[in-house]
């Protein structure tokens, strides 16, 4: 993913997890709010409750693997937060595959139909 559309600073940070809508799963959560810019930024936390650097690393560019094939389709103008729960160590990639596409319908950002792509 195009560092250019990642969410860096810590106040874009706060404000998507203030004034966002967060939706659960028990590999990840993901916090949702709208920013108004012409393009979609993500970002993807892993806190100490993962295990080592290591650990939390994988799990950071695991998510942003998973969620990179969505972006195209999710309309422009969101900041979006992926933050990794202590399961997602032990997880099958098609599992986290499943988990970031579940959490994109339910805030409604990509289509039904485009899930299973």
């Amino acid at each position: 993913m195009n560092r250019r559309f990642r969410l860096a600073s810590s106040n874009d940070f706060k404000r998507v997890r203030q004034n966002g809508k967060a939706h659960a799963h028990p590999l990840v959560v993901l916090h949702a709010a709208p920013s108004g810019l012409p393009s979609t930024r993500l970002a993807v936390s892993a806190g100490r409750s993962l295990g080592s650097a290591v650990q939390r690393n994988r799990a950071k560019r695991r998510l942003r693997e998973a969620a990179r094939p969505h972006l195209p389709s999710i309309p422009p103008g969101w900041d979006l937060i992926l933050t990794a729960r202590a399961p997602i160590s032990n997880a099958a990639w098609p599992e986290i595959q499943e988990a970031v596409a579940s959490l994109l319908r339910r805030a409604r950002l990509i289509p039904d139909d485009h899930a299973k792509s």
